[in-house]
């Protein structure tokens, strides 16, 4: 029983610290903090040859307004905007 509860509490608190979005994949949109498909299919930039999925079409001027600050977000080096 120990042993389950060691089991069931080590992926609860990297969840909790890393963040759900970095252990499952990127499944927010890094601007606005809501699921991809939160507004229908996902908004696609092309980021200098590189796809960059947002919630909609609204989110893309903050991000080509700073790309670098959602990229740094996407690669797990800053924490995703709570929604």
């Amino acid at each position: 029983m120990k042993n389950l509860k060691l089991f069931l509490a080590v992926p609860a608190i990297a969840m909790v610290t890393m963040g759900c979005a970095s252990l499952f994949g990127t499944q927010l949109c890094p601007v606005s903090g809501e699921g991809l498909a939160s507004m229908g299919e996902p908004f696609v930039v092309d980021h200098k040859g590189a796809k960059v999925k947002l919630c909609c079409e609204g989110c893309k001027e903050d991000f080509d307004a700073n790309p670098q600050k959602y990229l740094d977000i996407i690669a797990g080096k800053a924490p995703y905007p709570k929604p």
